[in-house]
């Protein structure tokens, strides 16, 4: 916003001048304007929640749809980092060049992971007219590069506009055990599970601070906020408690689930009468991957039966649960006489996830690390699902039921993977109360919907840089009126390979699975849907127009030319991940580390992943009894750790959570120096592509334990859980140490980690050299 013209007298004496503020002083909103909140879960179907038909209770929901308007046919990316941008910006996702999640950038225009300054954020916006800004919760915003206390903060949320930042950074986190950013740092959790620790309650609890602030220092002054909580996304955690709530209520499976759900959406009027259920496994072999096929109810053993049900239980209660805790952000408002005037958005970023495969998890990351999930080891976690034991997933059965009456879901351009639930409550603003809304709409509306009721134009220019314009329409005019004519014209969609195009009650789509790894988009076939009549997308009708679907594919070209989303990505979730990204610095053969220091994200920590690799930490101890973390990587949900331990040295190396624990032990030391080392020697790949090879544990020149072991290949977490040396900051890598365990009786000069070399070849000259350094 640019600097009002100085229109007082200046002359040499202030006694003959004339002072004029109006330059320097605050901007103000318009008179009335309303407050903004934004909630915003993830990975959430359609069909999940009670008030557009599902069973998962959700009050705080159900308050405000009865308060406001439910919208029936509004529609997201279909993945997290893509929904989100657009959230923040009011453009296409490629237009912010998140064409994926930020973990799986790639070097082109709409893909990069980076959101231009000719995009600027709604916060910008926003502030620049009057409004304070917080952000709470997920951030899936920030480039994987940028995403460490070392890198520049240009992309993080106080540059993107944001007063106030409170919540973790990337895809996922433990919600018992997150990693936390406030505001552009790093910090620990303020307690722990044990003492009542859950991120919900703690995200909460910082957003009713940051509003009561607000309201204490500036009462007249609106404000927005992005409440982000980390559910429904991997990990399901939520006390025992809550999932009991609905202990039995899945029991009958996923597929007569979809039959209810699709009877109680129509009766609700959230679904046409005569909507039609499409298939379990809808699309043909070969066109998807495997992974994302659901197993049929009747197929499962009783046991498979018992611990499926109960994962979806686990899903509801965390859903339930979290919805609580924003229930104390709505009671805060309503108190402190600000609900009226508060425009609420509760809603979704895509549809439910198949993280899971098609028989769930207790360990999501074996999905990153293309590992399968063994029915014998879920079993073992069936009465602790949901703890800080488990790190767990359901199956692909209750994505698809969760996703009723559509076909597929997260990742897919179907509406399985793009039909949200969307609550939109103002009672100043809105007169109508507990109706529905089906007009077409896409998460671009949502900015200019915000801007409409705010009183507000996007501007031209934001900090100098003039500014693409708006794509979306805004949905104002529907609040009002039930019947008035959806004023979207039309939508393309494109994910990790995946294609749809939306025009005028018409939709395209390509048959081809993401993360599929098919390529040859160019063969691909196209299906057609008259989403007016057929909400489901149940039945193609392309052979009956030919023309039709040849318009719309021409159609989703030219989109795609306009908004940079080629080229098309469908590569396996592991080589996306894996694809090489810029660095803060270049990649070398070693690392060192501190302890004191925060930790180090996987994204530039050293990798190990795959390749042969040492650790050398140089260690003092005074006391006999010294104790505690010396260097942790990861958690028990894959990762590695040496401590010291009943003054023994322990290596543990933790494979995706897969017992027993790799484990490595000396005889125990007295105090005094040494260089501790750990060698792990490649010698092959598994069926899997796990790395095989062989482990040699050191206490100076003197091997004192050896074996063979396996590692991952893929990422420890998606975020969360890094580098640590002195403590372990998040969860723990081993059950034999307490969180954070930090070490204690005796010093940690540093730990190098080298990844250069395929063999350890001299360790006492390195261990010598090492202690001569120190």
């Amino acid at each position: 916003m640019s600097q009002a013209q100085f229109k007082g007298v200046i002359k040499l004496d202030v006694r003959d001048s004339v002072a004029d503020w109006t330059p320097y002083e605050s901007p103000k909103a318009p008179e009335g304007a309303p407050n903004v909140l934004i909630v915003l879960f993830d990975d959430t179907g359609l069909a999940a929640w009670e008030p557009f038909g599902g069973r998962i209770e959700m009050p705080t929901l159900k308050r405000l749809a009865d308060n406001g308007l439910r919208y029936t046919q509004w529609h997201t990316t279909a993945l997290c980092s893509p929904t989100r941008s657009v959230f923040l910006t009011g453009r296409n996702h490629h237009q912010n060049g998140m064409a994926c999640i930020t973990e799986g950038s790639i070097g082109f225009p709409g893909a990069n992971g980076h959101i231009p300054a000719e995009c600027a954020t709604v916060a910008q916006v926003l502030r620049d007219r009057g409004w304070n800004t917080y952000w709470v919760g997920k951030n899936h915003s920030v480039p994987v590069e940028e995403a460490n206390p070392g890198a520049s903060k240009r992309g993080w949320p106080l540059l993107k506009g944001w007063d106030r930042f409170y919540g973790f950074i990337g895809g996922e986190t433990n919600q018992w055990y997150p990693t936390l950013v406030e505001d552009n740092h790093y910090i620990d959790q303020p307690y722990q599970p044990e003492d009542g620790y859950h991120l919900s309650k703690d995200l909460a609890d910082r957003a009713i601070q940051m509003l009561r602030d607000s309201r204490a220092c500036a009462p007249g002054k609106p404000w927005l906020m992005w409440f982000n909580p980390g559910a429904n996304h991997a990990p399901h955690h939520v006390a025992t408690e809550w999932a009991d709530r609905y202990r039995g209520r899945f029991d009958d499976g996923y597929e007569s689930y979809r039959d209810w759900a699709l009877k109680r959406m129509t009766e609700l009027g959230v679904m046409p009468q005569g909507t039609r259920l499409t298939e379990l496994n809808p699309m043909p072999e070969g066109t998807f991957d495997p992974n994302d096929t659901v197993r049929p109810w009747d197929s499962l053993s009783a046991d498979e039966q018992r611990l499926f049900a109960r994962m979806a239980e686990v899903y509801a209660g965390f859903s339930e649960y979290t919805d609580h805790q924003i229930g104390r952000i709505v009671e805060f408002l309503e108190q402190t006489e600000q609900l009226d005037n508060t425009l609420i958005l509760y809603c979704a970023d895509n549809g439910a996830s198949a993280e899971g495969g098609p028989n769930g998890s207790v360990n999501e990351n074996k999905f990153f690390n293309g590992w399968p999930d063994e029915m014998a080891e879920n079993m073992r976690h069936l009465d602790d699902l949901g703890s800080p034991d488990t790190y767990n997933h359901y199956p692909t059965g209750w994505t698809a039921a969760f996703s009723t009456p559509f076909k597929m879901f997260k990742r897919y351009s179907y509406a399985g993977g793009t039909a949200d639930p969307l609550v939109i409550s103002w009672p100043k603003g809105i007169r109508a109360r507990g109706e529905i809304r089906h007009q077409y709409h896409h998460v671009t509306d949502i900015v200019p919907t915000i801007l409409d009721c705010c009183g507000v134009e996007f501007p031209d220019t934001v900090a100098g840089v003039r500014q693409v314009p708006l794509p979306g329409v805004s949905m104002r005019y529907s609040f009002d009126d039930a019947d008035a004519a959806t004023t979207k014209r039309q939508q393309y969609y494109a994910m990790l390979g995946t294609r749809g195009i939306w025009q005028d009650g018409w939709k395209a789509v390509a048959v081809h699975g993401p993360t599929s790894g098919l390529g040859r988009f160019d063969a691909d076939a196209w299906e057609l849907y008259y989403t007016d009549d057929d909400r489901a997308e149940a039945v193609d009708v392309a052979a009956k127009h030919p023309e039709k679907l040849e318009e719309l594919t021409a159609l989703w070209l030219s989109e795609a030319q306009r908004y940079q989303v080629l080229p098309l990505d469908d590569r396996f979730p592991r080589e996306i991940l894996a694809d090489p990204r810029p660095q803060p610095f270049p990649a070398t053969d070693s690392y060192v580390y501190y302890p004191d220091a925060a930790e180090v994200p996987e994204a530039i920590a050293a990798n190990t992943r795959g390749r042969s690799y040492r650790l050398l930490a140089s260690v003092e101890i005074a006391d006999p009894d010294a104790a505690g973390v010396i260097f942790a990587h990861g958690s028990r949900f894959g990762g590695h750790a040496l401590f010291l331990k009943d003054r023994r040295v322990h290596y543990v190396y933790n494979f995706l959570g897969v017992p027993p624990e790799q484990r490595f032990v000396s005889e125990p030391l007295t105090p005094g120096r040494y260089v501790l080392g750990v060698e792990f020697a490649k010698q092959g790949e598994g069926e899997h592509h796990e790395t095989l090879g062989h482990t040699k544990l050191w206490v100076n020149d003197t091997m004192v334990a050896e074996g063979p072991m396996r590692t991952q290949i893929g990422m420890f977490s998606l975020c969360g859980d890094g580098l640590c040396v002195g403590r372990d900051s998040s969860d723990p890598v081993c059950a034999d140490y307490p969180q954070p365990s930090v070490f204690r009786g005796g010093t940690i000069s540093q730990v190098e980690v080298y990844v250069g070399q395929d063999q350890y070849l001299d360790l006492e000259k390195e261990a010598f050299a090492a202690l001569a350094r120190d």
